[in-house]
């Protein structure tokens, strides 16, 4: 049994407007914006199931075997990809290792991505850095993230592996601000994201479409512009990393002329 979205009454963990990136923006052709918006509320449904505090993990199961990515059309096998990684968050909330991060966000992050890319008729030449852009994305979310996934749910994302060789568990992120063992936790993720930006600052040069190389730019300036607000801020204490509408402004204007320039 299939249901519709609409009829699922869950506790929202997000809404469109707190994203850190642009999701379907005006910079996108008017043709696809749609077929954009459609599978984001698909998957923001999803997330909101796996992310609901009130629910048991039998219950979001349920839930999540009800959705119907079908319904999609085009975007259905990326969409079916994305069930996958909310059923994973729905059963557990610890990630023992980077590698296994890494595999997480294959299914969370890179099918958005992808089916962007396949909208556009891009070729492989712009996968490997757009995968890069899209996990690099991710893990800023999961740092942003990382005292309000802890306090809501008891997720974690952060390795435990490096949380054990820093000398430090889970259990520092209950405290009232980063120490320096978190810290080197933190930075530590945020040095493996720079490497994935420099792969992903190929997409602009290999993309064909005008306006997707723009749409890149734009979100690779924003970023690492958040890199650097995580590097230089307390996620457990502030929300000076957050993005704001003078942020937005100033990358989308930056990413429209080097995309137009086509850097």
């Amino acid at each position: 049994m299939t249901v519709a979205l609409s009829s699922l009454h869950l506790t929202p963990a997000k809404t469109a407007g707190e994203d850190n990136f642009p999701v379907g923006s005006w910079l996108l052709p008017a043709a696809i914006r749609p077929k954009v918006h459609a599978f984001y509320r698909f998957a923001r449904a999803a997330d909101d199931i796996a992310d609901d505090p009130v629910l048991s993990p039998e219950q979001k199961l349920v839930r999540l075997f009800a959705l119907d990515p079908a319904l999609l059309g085009r975007g259905a096998p990326y969409a079916r990809r994305l069930i996958a990684a909310f059923k994973c968050d729905a059963v557990r909330n610890r990630t023992p290792d980077w590698q296994d991060l890494l595999d997480y966000c294959t299914l969370s992050a890179v099918p958005v991505g992808r089916f962007l890319l396949d909208l556009h008729g891009e070729g492989e030449a712009a996968h490997g850095p757009c995968d890069s852009l899209c996990v690099a994305l991710q893990v800023l979310n999961h740092i942003q993230d990382l005292g309000s996934d802890r306090a809501r749910l008891n997720r974690v994302y952060l390795p435990l592996d490096w949380l054990a060789e820093a000398g430090t568990s889970v259990d520092a992120i209950d405290d009232c601000a980063t120490g320096p063992q978190l810290r080197q936790v933190i930075d530590r993720a945020l040095d493996q994201v720079d490497l994935l930006m420099v792969e992903a600052a190929r997409l602009p040069r290999v993309a064909r479409n005008l306006r997707l190389r723009i749409e890149a730019v734009v979100v690779l300036f924003i970023a690492r512009r958040l890199s650097r607000k995580l590097r230089h801020s307390d996620p457990l204490t502030t929300a000076a990393a957050k993005r704001n509408r003078h942020d937005h402004m100033a990358c989308t204007f930056c990413g429209m002329i080097r995309g137009l320039m086509g850097r």
